[in-house]
């Protein structure tokens, strides 16, 4: 298990799913955790729970994500990680039928968020003598799925970015990761499920991994165990990826 003692970590989307069960798994492993989102209160509830921080941060913004960097270095004298996993799929429809604001407030979310996130904990992270940049990735980042051409195009452009960060920044000690962990039991899933479009809206409810299992995969890629994969997407998806995190195998 990683020991993220002391460590000070920026999660986004850290209101729910993913971010919600990292940041809880965070703190019991002993890090400054800062929770990021739109949704002040859900954030200052969960942080108010397990003695984190929250502020509230739209990461479309790049004003609004600096100075959550900012805000973070002030408090805790640094940042070592960030999890860049703020991400939205819905309304999901096929390209024709797609509302072109809507589209683009994905685009913004899930692929300049991740560049938002990058341009503002790189540099701090450079004053600090290095640090881990986990972006949560998906099976979507490689593939093409009918009514996701939102959600696949940007995934794809955040792995883009997380492999020209490694080649930027990894001698300068930058660790930067991708997580693609398959379908998680989130709000998302839900959401995917109300459209009842391609075969991951067939998946029954049972077949989806839970939010905890992602957040010890997130864990995991922040120790040494994360030095194999950086630039490239690690997967929860293969009984390789968890046994080494120490997940159950596939079903």
């Amino acid at each position: 298990m990683t020991d993220l003692t002391g460590k000070t970590a920026i999660i986004t989307g850290a209101s729910r799913g993913i971010g919600e069960a990292t940041a809880r798994h965070f703190a019991e492993q002993g890090a400054n955790v800062v929770l990021a989102a739109r949704s002040e209160g859900a954030i200052t509830a969960i942080a108010d729970e397990i003695g984190g921080t929250a502020i509230a941060t739209d990461v479309a913004d790049y004003a609004a994500v600096a100075a959550l960097v900012d805000r973070t270095v002030q408090a805790h004298g640094g940042l070592d990680i960030l999890v860049n996993n703020a991400g939205l799929i819905d309304p999901i429809a096929r390209l024709a039928d797609s509302d072109p604001a809507e589209w683009a407030r994905v685009a913004d979310v899930n692929y300049k968020g991740v560049y938002h996130g990058l341009r503002a904990a790189i540099p701090a992270m450079l004053e600090r003598g290095g640090g881990t940049v986990i972006n949560i990735s998906s099976g979507a980042a490689t593939g093409a799925l009918e009514g996701w051409s939102h959600y696949c195009s940007s995934k794809a452009a955040a792995l883009s970015l997380t492999r020209c960060a490694d080649k930027e920044y990894r001698d300068d000690g930058i660790r930067v990761i991708g997580l693609s962990p398959g379908t998680v039991a989130t709000e998302m899933q839900r959401e995917i499920k109300a459209s009842g479009l391609n075969p991951v809206s067939q998946l029954e409810w049972e077949a989806h991994i839970p939010p905890d299992w992602v957040a010890k995969g997130i864990a995991y890629l922040c120790g040494p165990g994360g030095d194999a994969h950086r630039g490239t997407d690690f997967s929860l998806k293969t009984n390789e990826g968890r046994e080494a995190v120490g997940l159950p195998p596939v079903g």
